[in-house]
């Protein structure tokens, strides 16, 4: 049993993620469609508390890349899932560089999903 903590500005892919953690990886899930509360729960986070961290990219207030810098700064060094419709150059070599476990493509695929979530919680514990 783990944690995961999803930033996902669209409700209804919330909802589709969520359901698939939970029902799937028997996860605990925190969802948060607005990314400025994301960043205070996760600032209250740590390592034993949260396992993974799964973000869009493209959100008001906060950014997903914005988020890990967020996390990185303040200790939070766990596993991050970036989700984004369009992975360009640019972002991922700026992914990379802030060390992103992995990208999930737009629209998203639910198997996928679990699976690589699945994944690198098992390689991070």
């Amino acid at each position: 049993m783990f944690s995961v903590a999803v930033v996902e500005d669209d409700p209804i892919t919330l909802d589709l993620i969520t359901d698939a953690l939970e029902t799937r990886l028997d996860a605990t899930v925190y969802p948060f469609t607005r990314s400025k509360f994301a960043r205070d729960f996760l600032l209250q986070q740590s390592s034993e508390s949260i396992s993974l961290i799964i973000s869009d990219q493209i959100m008001p207030d906060y950014d997903g890349l914005s988020l890990l810098k967020t996390c990185q700064s303040s200790g939070l060094n766990v596993p991050f899932l970036l989700i984004t419709a369009d992975p360009s150059k640019e972002l991922v070599i700026e992914a990379r560089k802030l060390q992103v476990t992995g990208f999930l493509a737009k629209p998203l695929n639910m198997e996928e999903l679990v699976q690589k979530s699945k994944e690198v919680v098992s390689k991070a514990s």
